[in-house]
């Protein structure tokens, strides 16, 4: 997702460096929107020609022209390639009958240029057959992503908000860390998480759970009653994959589960499973907002009864922000986690402006990546929201959410 305008809404995956997928190598072979790929192979071809029009005797360097065909198989389409095919063909046959009465490379180099101009249009066919199945897959993840992460307005619920999410597998694209926001006739609740392990099971359960929230956050008047439901809905998810067989049948996730009062707009409401505690940012310090602490969703058999909700003062220009343990437990070489609060509480001391929504997790993002030197064992994610002081039920007509 790309980083939203005026500040509000960012939501970006930002790729790790040193990888790099067909769509970045293509738009790396274009010039004013037009494609160059045919270029290195055409040079290639023209100097090995004068090249060779420029050495005697047995030492000739014609038979280098094979080359041509492969790096075209490399780079460019397969109409493209099967031209330089037959372009190093002919090329070959012109510089190298030019002097009958010198050194000749002969048949057995033709034999060879015509054949690897052959192996490297085949070569292509199946370089491009992949790209347009990886593409595919892309389009088919990116879909997911938005479904699971799906695109939040600007000034949503009430509230400006900014999110990052960088997986750890940068080919998958989309994991098991989630976040969103619901505004409804009760006030607007917020609801960050990480579900256990990874993979496309881990992406379900997330899915179940935020579609769970966007009901339940809307239509329930107590911030408790909404844990309940996504607690019960946990359960039921984990029964149905161990009926099919499955066994991930034991899955859990924790979360922040946050609520701001319709009728108040100096408190928040938290309720926390087993996740890190959110921290209030603001432009006077950072601090830990106090919670309850609380089993992950899926535990509930351990611990029966309701979770325990904390009220907290909110001041208005206090930003809260909540992590995934991908922020918390990112690793530099010698092994060191990533010191979130400190480095959060010495940025702001400098810049308190960075309190914002969109500049923090701007900031934790690009500090977890230098802290981890852009290697990240695990799913990483960091929302961060503050009150806009717009009406709590903006964004929905007729009493009712859209989403």
């Amino acid at each position: 997702m790309s980083p939203g305008s005026g500040g509000h809404g960012l939501h970006d995956r930002y790729p790790l460096a040193g990888r790099r997928d067909v769509v970045h190598r293509q738009e790396m072979l274009r010039a004013r929107g037009r494609s160059v790929a045919w270029v290195p192979p055409l040079l290639l071809l023209t100097a090995i020609a004068v090249a060779d029009y420029n050495t005697t005797g047995e030492f000739r360097i014609l038979s280098w022209i094979v080359l041509v065909p492969g790096i075209a198989a490399a780079i460019c389409g397969v109409w493209a390639t099967a031209l330089f095919a037959v372009a190093s063909l002919g090329v070959y046959t012109l510089v190298d009958s030019a002097w009958p009465h010198q050194f000749q490379a002969g048949l057995p180099d033709f034999i060879l240029v015509a054949l690897g101009g052959v192996l490297a249009t085949l070569a292509c066919i199946v370089r491009v057959r992949g790209e347009r199945r990886a593409l595919h897959m892309r389009d088919v993840t990116d879909t997911i992503r938005r479904t699971v992460l799906r695109p939040l307005p600007s000034g949503w619920g009430g509230l400006e908000h900014a999110g990052i999410y960088l997986t750890a597998d940068t080919e998958a694209r989309v994991g098991g860390d989630f976040y969103d926001i619901q505004p409804g006739p009760h006030g607007t609740r917020v609801f960050v998480g990480d579900v256990q392990g990874k993979g496309l099971a881990a992406v379900e359960t997330a899915a179940v759970l935020l579609g769970t929230f966007r009901e339940a956050g809307y239509d329930e008047r107590e911030l408790t009653a909404v844990a309940d439901r996504l607690e019960t809905r946990m359960r039921r998810h984990g029964e149905y994959t161990t009926a099919i067989g499955r066994a991930d049948g034991d899955r859990f996730a924790t979360a922040v589960l946050l609520g701001f009062p319709a009728d108040r707009d100096d408190v928040v409401d938290t309720i926390v499973f087993g996740h890190e505690p959110p921290l209030a940012v603001g432009p006077d310090g950072v601090r830990a907002v106090p919670v309850a602490g609380g089993l992950p969703l899926g535990y509930r058999d351990l611990a029966p009864g309701r979770p325990r909700m904390c009220r907290v003062p909110l001041k208005g220009d206090e930003t809260l922000l909540v992590v995934t343990d991908g922020v918390t437990e990112a690793r530099d070489a010698e092994g060191r986690f990533y010191p979130l609060v400190d480095q959060v509480r010495r940025a702001v001391a400098r810049d308190p402006q960075l309190a914002a929504p969109a500049r923090l997790v701007s900031f934790v993002r690009d500090g977890t990546l230098r802290h981890s030197g852009g290697h990240l064992a695990d799913d990483t994610t960091a929302f961060a929201v503050r009150r806009t002081g717009a009406p709590v039920g903006e964004g929905h007509e007729g009493g009712r959410s859209p989403y």
